[in-house]
């Protein structure tokens, strides 16, 4: 390590720990063991700190999140907007520099991290966006989709069972663009890794189709950046570089698991200083490595001028593809497919709400060409392929389905990760009693506020036959429960282009829940479902007894037990929720119209739990729900036994009457 790289690897390690130690919470070890390699890495990524959104960027993720001080530390010397006081502010209520990286607080940080594997799961999305949108988008001459996206994963991410299913379709696709470094410390919160991690790490990647390089140590900064240069050199491999370090390098804590989530105390910081014969004051900065810096800098703003004049001339070439380019950036729907009529037209006849996705997914499709997506395995189940295109391929970049596997979590997190590098509209599949299996990067979703489509159909006890492993019951109620996230239960076809619609229009994930069954397209459903819940039917008695509100397959059911009670003279009114949070964002005034406060009785149907509908029904009212797991028989057996027909609900609805 030469004079300049030892100054800089210091100066970040002494700012790492000053800063955990100050806010007395973090995790030193891995941040200051990997300081060297994520140094080397940052020297030669594309990137300009100026512009830290410059699209040709390259990508880097820091998929161990626990160790974000690392990460603030080259921000801070590389010139993004962290100052020194955020860096004392570490871990502070409303600083930027958060306990884990957090997308949209610093603007360099490409996602949010610290859920472990996850990060990596996302590079791996980031480069499929950049491989497809390089092969729509460059010609001869013009790489203007041209990066590499880099992630910085520990033994933790590497254990985690999303890191095995992301790296395996990584190697299936040959994502040669796709560098991992692997800090290799082998220490974990419990101890060793050896306690419960000894497989052969390089043999395992090689075996899902990776290059591997070896880094036998992690303070020789030569060796990494030469393995840096040797992984993008690859041209039909992903490259995992091992590099061995030592957690909390230097430090009396050094190889210690206590060093992983701890400061590592004032007298051993001290000592520690003392030994690498540092005398600066906590969180000063050399002035040779300001000086250093500025001139990196100034290489970095020079490829940026570089990359402008070649668009520029790309411009002049290929204006129609520039236009296109700058399009698929755009974050709005041109209002002329918002508004198009002919998404609402379906045939008078009984079709799955997944069927009726499908063909409107198709149509949006055909005119939103960066809406990419796929199934776990279960397109023709979810109705999710798109007839348009073809599919994703190392062969056939330019696909626009692509074939996830049978790997739910990553295939969210890959979404993630293709919303997140830009250009791309993701959407994911599978069933709902599935979700269970991708909840933690739906989660992300939410925290990051990434608009990505989720698809789930079968969505409840009319999955039938294949009996309660595969029929959802909890599922909704917990997508409900996420903050950030708009759950729609369309009743026939025009409430699922309803449904569409606001999900296209929403900065947050939307999740499609649909019926395997078919349902009839019922009377009066349409665009009002934009607003989240709204009067399909109201009382003709000239009163108001009752409300049933009702979602999904049980809005037709709710409306033949209004049929019933009117015949006796009551006056009911159904209301349809296929979102709760649209109806929950609406006007109080509007809200009031439809679930007036007046009206107490009231009565929630849905063949899921129903533990999302009590601030609906109040304490007064009921709810027709499963408070019990499905069973094994044909689906319209499994209503009538569970009681979601319309005599039981109206019975129910007569007894809250009173």
């Amino acid at each position: 390590m030469n004079t300049i790289d030892k100054l800089t690897v210091n100066t970040m390690r002494t700012m790492i720990a000053d800063a955990v130690q100050k806010a007395n919470s973090g995790h030193p070890g891995l941040a200051i063991g990997a300081a060297p390699m994520a140094l080397a890495l940052f020297e030669q990524m594309k990137h300009n700190p100026q512009n830290p959104e410059w699209r040709a960027r390259d990508r880097f993720i820091l998929s161990a999140g626990h160790a974000s001080m690392l990460e603030y530390s080259l921000l801070h010397l590389f010139g993004y907007d962290v100052s020194m006081e955020d860096i004392k502010n570490f871990r502070q209520l409303g600083s930027k520099t958060a306990g884990h990286p957090e997308y949209g607080n610093i603007k360099g940080i490409e996602a949010t991290t610290g859920p472990l594997g996850q990060g990596f799961a996302m590079a791996v999305g980031m480069a499929m966006a950049e491989k497809h949108m390089a092969s729509v988008f460059n010609r001869s001459g013009y790489d203007v989709v041209n990066n590499y996206t880099y992630v910085l994963m520990g033994d933790g991410c590497m254990m985690e069972g999303i890191a095995a299913e992301a790296a395996s379709l990584a190697g299936t696709l040959k994502l040669n663009k796709l560098i991992a470094l692997y800090d290799s410390n082998k220490i974990t919160i419990e101890g060793s890794t050896d306690i419960a991690f000894t497989e052969d790490v390089a043999s395992r990647f090689a075996s899902y189709g990776w290059n591997t390089i070896d880094v036998a140590d992690g303070e020789a900064m030569e060796d990494i950046r030469a393995a840096i240069a040797s992984a993008k050199s690859s041209a039909d491999k992903p490259t995992l570089i091992i590099v061995h370090t030592k957690i909390a390098h230097g430090t009396p804590k050094e190889g210690s698991a206590s060093s992983h989530g701890s400061p590592l105390g004032s007298e051993n910081i001290a000592s520690w200083k003392t030994s690498i014969e540092w005398g600066y004051e906590p969180f000063t900065v050399p002035e040779e490595v300001r000086t250093h810096m500025a001139k990196l800098n100034e290489g970095y703003r020079a490829q940026e001028q570089e990359y402008d004049r070649m668009i520029t001339e790309y411009a002049k070439a290929y204006p129609g593809l520039y236009e296109q380019l700058n399009a698929w950036y755009e974050k709005d729907i041109p209002e002329d497919i918002l508004n198009d009529d002919s998404l609402f037209e379906f045939e008078d006849k009984k079709l799955a709400t997944r069927v009726c996705s499908g063909t409107i997914l198709n149509k949006l499709a055909a005119r939103i060409p960066n809406l990419i997506g796929g199934s776990a395995d279960l397109g023709p189940s979810n109705n999710t392929e798109l007839k348009c295109s073809g599919f994703f391929s190392a062969d056939t970049p330019d696909g626009r389905n692509i074939h996830f596997g049978i790997r739910e979590f990553a295939m969210a997190a890959i979404c993630n990760g293709l919303a997140l590098y830009g250009g791309i509209r993701p959407y994911c599949a599978t069933f709902l009693v599935f979700s269970d299996y991708l909840k933690p990067a739906e989660r992300l979703s939410a925290l990051m506020k990434l608009g990505v489509l989720y698809i789930f159909t079968h969505d409840s006890i009319g999955v039938g036959e294949d009996g309660p492993t595969h029929q959802p019951i909890e599922h909704v109620d917990m997508l409900r429960a996420t903050p950030n996230t708009y759950v729609f239960r369309p009743a026939d076809g025009r409430e699922t282009a309803a449904s569409y619609i606001a999900a296209l229009k929403i900065d947050a994930p939307s999740i499609l829940v649909l019926s395997r069954q078919g349902l009839p397209q019922i009377e009066g459903t349409g665009r009002e479902a934009l607003k989240g819940g709204y009067v399909l039917k109201d009382s003709s008695v000239g009163k108001l007894d009752a409300i049933i509100l009702a979602t999904g397959s049980e809005v037709d059911t709710a409306l033949k037990a209004r049929e019933l009670l009117e015949s006796e003279g009551l006056g009911i009114r159904v209301v349809s929720m296929p979102c709760m949070e649209l109806f929950d964002e609406q006007s109080e005034e509007y809200r009031e119209s439809v679930l007036p406060s007046s009206v107490r009785n009231r009565v929630a149907v849905e063949a899921l739990g129903g533990m999302s509908w009590y601030k609906y029904v109040g304490l007064d009212g009921r709810i027709v729900s499963m408070n019990g797991f499905g069973a094994s028989a044909p689906g319209d057996v499994l209503f009538r036994h569970f009681g979601f027909t319309a005599e039981n609900i109206a019975s129910i609805t007569k007894a809250i009457i009173g």
